[in-house]
């Protein structure tokens, strides 16, 4: 295990590591193939700076069932011809998700050590299941080798912001400043968004158009019907932009030009992310809640980030929260330390 003990970070970090000249280390992405896991693994990858190989276990029953504590499936082994885990194996590996547990461990084993293995979020089988193991603020687990952040890791690089910035839209070219980005999520495993949040919405957009901040912004593929046409209608009648699901999502031109970002509590990813603006954050929370949910939001409430929107412009600029580079340079950093204990260097 790691000798230095990480802790979570607010530190400003580069956009992309400044990996020295030697040969960059190869780097597997390692999950069962869901797009939330998938994407913070390969955001912690480009910010390291490397081409990960994307690699997706799928293991069948009852080997599934045993998930994260059991064995794998042995028709996925390290020997098989198309195991997912296949040789050579790769100087670190990233994983993410219960079904890739097992496999993460089973990498570590079969390179007989050398693989410098990171796991993202919290993998419930403890603090050896990989050498660094990353994990939120609300969740729970703590130990040596465990990274702690505010925020997830994500792939909305500066660089991105910085471009969407220098030629914005025209469509958001022409609104007026101070301008609101409005980010509408959709009923989850937690929220719904019943008639009367609908309307309760709706009225504190009014009023927030009403003081003379410019709406602009976007669905989601969960916003509900009624949801997308309530708020429709509040920007049709504020002259605002409202993404009308033609052409690519306009999601990080909108988090780039705001001067405030208006974002339904239903997606903790969506919130992570619009911290990376450095802009105040309006959190509209519909019916339903979690604990893990409540910890984080008054986490970025400390912090600076989060207010409870009512309507009106609350908080001020602070300094963008990007925990994909801290968690990045703890990798890399790591990786370097392992191969040098293992005389790999």
């Amino acid at each position: 295990m790691p000798s230095t003990r990480y802790k979570a970070s607010t530190t400003p970090i580069p956009s992309q590591l400044a990996v020295p000249t030697e040969t960059p280390p190869s780097l597997w992405v390692l999950t069962d193939g869901k797009a939330g896991d998938e994407v913070q693994c390969l955001g912690v990858a480009e910010r390291i700076g490397v081409v990960p190989e994307i690699r997706r276990v799928n293991p069948g029953k009852p080997w599934s069932w045993l998930m994260p504590r059991g064995p794998i499936d042995p028709r996925e082994a390290p020997d098989r011809p198309n195991s997912p885990i296949r040789p050579p194996f790769p100087d670190i590996a990233i994983a993410s998700g219960r079904r890739a547990v097992a496999y993460l461990r089973a990498v570590k084993k079969a390179s007989n050590g050398a693989t410098f293995t990171v796991f993202l979020k919290d993998p419930r089988t403890g603090i050896g299941t990989a050498d660094l193991i990353w994990v939120s603020e609300h969740d729970r687990l703590r130990g040596q080798n465990v990274l702690v952040t505010i925020t997830s890791p994500h792939r909305l690089a500066p660089q991105a912001l910085a471009a969407a910035r220098a030629m914005p839209l025209p469509e958001i070219a022409a609104l007026p400043s101070p301008r609101a980005a409005v980010l509408v999520g959709g009923d989850s495993r937690h929220h719904s968004f019943r008639p009367e949040d609908i309307e309760r919405f709706a009225r504190e957009l009014d009023a927030l158009a009403a003081s003379g901040v410019a709406l602009m912004g976007s669905r989601s593929r969960r916003t509900p019907p009624a949801l997308d046409a309530a708020i429709g209608e509040v920007f049709r009648r504020h002259g605002g932009w409202w993404w009308d699901g033609s052409g690519a999502n306009p999601y990080v031109p909108l988090l780039a030009n705001a001067d405030a970002i208006v974002a339904t509590a239903d997606s903790t990813n969506m919130i992570g992310e619009a911290a990376a603006t450095g802009v105040p954050i309006l959190v509209f929370e519909p019916h339903g809640g979690h604990g893990k949910l409540a910890r984080f939001l008054e986490a970025l409430k400390r912090y600076g980030a989060v207010h409870h929107f009512q309507g009106k412009l609350e908080g001020a600029r602070y300094e963008p929260l990007d925990s994909t580079g801290t968690i990045a340079a703890a990798v890399y950093e790591g990786w370097r330390r392992h191969k040098t204990a293992m005389g790999l260097a």
